[in-house]
């Protein structure tokens, strides 16, 4: 297993790692609208998600995959009446590229953010 580390993303809040890679995967940690430094985006979902879709971008990259390895994603809203905005941005992050999707309805995310999105990709 090797960890996945970037700059180019915020550093985990926690006790784990933005990624691990494994026989040819890689596993994302949920990402939020936290900046690479480390603060919060202000702003409704659609501006978080933006951020969200830009972290998950910068681990993959530095997983050495990309979206459109991606295989699997879960998305965690806040309120599912943000699902339309939320899959808007989605579509156009992935293009023609389709991965298989979960969205769930969750009462809060860490640091009350909307939107969170983990992936797993090919490496």
């Amino acid at each position: 297993m090797t960890i996945v580390q970037t700059p180019n993303a915020p550093a985990a809040i926690g006790p784990y790692s933005q990624a691990m890679i494994a026989n040819g995967m890689v596993y994302t940690s949920g990402q939020i609208a936290l900046t690479p430094a480390g603060e919060m985006v202000t702003g409704d979902v659609s501006v978080q998600c933006v951020q969200v879709l830009a972290n998950l971008k910068a681990v993959l990259e530095a997983a050495g995959s990309s979206l459109d390895k991606v295989i699997k994603t879960t998305i965690f809203l806040d309120n599912m009446d943000d699902f339309g905005a939320v899959n808007e941005l989605y579509a156009q992050a992935f293009g023609d590229h389709k991965p298989a999707r979960s969205t769930v309805a969750v009462k809060t995310l860490p640091k009350n953010a909307l939107v969170e999105i983990d992936a797993v990709a090919m490496v």
